[in-house]
């Protein structure tokens, strides 16, 4: 009997789920528009968090996607070649980051955000760069310096060389400016280090709210996702799942050859002041 009852309700559940599935695909797909969906009279902001591995682009996520105006959960590994696949990005988003387990649920079906979120951290996510200079397409790029990171990635890539590690590092900073460049508009793009988000939080949250004009403001307390540290969505290690910014910064095994630091210091230092003459900024 008991069997049975499970049985019934995994296929409720399968049923159930198929339903929000196809409900959100047809919404999405009988817009024609790219930035749209059915029944929805203004198209979407795409705001694209633009970053690198171990940068605090998971924490600052979960601050971004606690504001009810912005949806999304991480690194959803969409590739880019127009901004029609925008549509595949709604239609991860939408399923991926919100829970339908109630009745009470059904007020996730209402698709009513400003901005739907994507983090994207590798130089070959974006197959054409043409969408980049949409109107509707927002970016905030998040910059870390290069010892801790360093440190952190090869500790999240044993298999990678040192040399691999910096070399990683570089080449993402380099596309971080590119992207900007292509952009060329800095009511479109903010610039925000990692060290700010921590020892200067309430002056980036203002920051956030002002740059993405929300009527909520941003908090130092978010939502811990369904998703929140499951691996290849963002951070699996360290206070993600704390609910709120963490300031102590854990203990890294890894160590670089000061050579190679200052390899990657010097172009987080070129890479971060182009970026600030580009985009909107805080003081630090």
């Amino acid at each position: 009997m008991a069997s049975t009852l499970g049985q019934w309700r995994q296929r409720l559940r399968e049923y159930k789920n198929e339903l929000v599935q196809n409900y959100f695909s047809y919404r999405i797909e009988a817009a024609n528009q790219p930035y749209g969906v059915a029944f929805r009279a203004q198209p979407y902001r795409f705001l694209l968090l633009l970053s690198h591995m171990r940068s605090g682009s998971s924490l600052l996520t979960h601050v971004l996607t606690t504001n009810p105006e912005v949806i999304g959960y991480g690194e959803t590994h969409t590739d880019y070649a127009d901004a029609h696949d925008f549509k595949v990005l709604l239609k991860k988003v939408y399923w991926q980051a919100q829970d339908f387990r109630t009745l009470g649920d059904v007020q996730n079906l209402r698709m009513n955000h400003r901005y739907v979120m994507d983090k994207v951290l590798h130089n070959k996510k974006f197959l054409d760069h043409g969408f980049l200079k949409s109107d509707q397409v927002y970016a905030i790029f998040l910059l870390r310096e290069p010892e801790r990171s360093l440190a952190s990635i090869a500790d999240l890539k044993p298999h990678w060389s040192q040399q691999d590690t910096v070399d990683y590092y570089v080449e993402r900073m380099v596309m971080l400016v590119e992207y900007a460049r292509l952009i060329n508009n800095s009511q479109r793009m903010l610039v925000v280090s990692y060290e700010q988000l921590l020892e200067n939080t309430p002056q980036v949250l203002i920051t956030l709210q002002q740059f993405l004009h929300t009527q909520a403001p941003f908090e130092e307390e978010y939502k811990v996702l369904k998703t929140t540290g499951m691996k290849g969505v963002g951070d699996s290690k360290g206070n993600i799942k704390a609910g709120k910014i963490v300031r102590s910064q854990r203990q890294l095994t890894q160590s670089f050859p000061p050579a190679l630091v200052a390899q990657a210091q010097q172009v987080h230092s070129q890479c971060q002041a182009e970026l600030r003459q580009l985009c909107q900024s805080i003081e630090d």
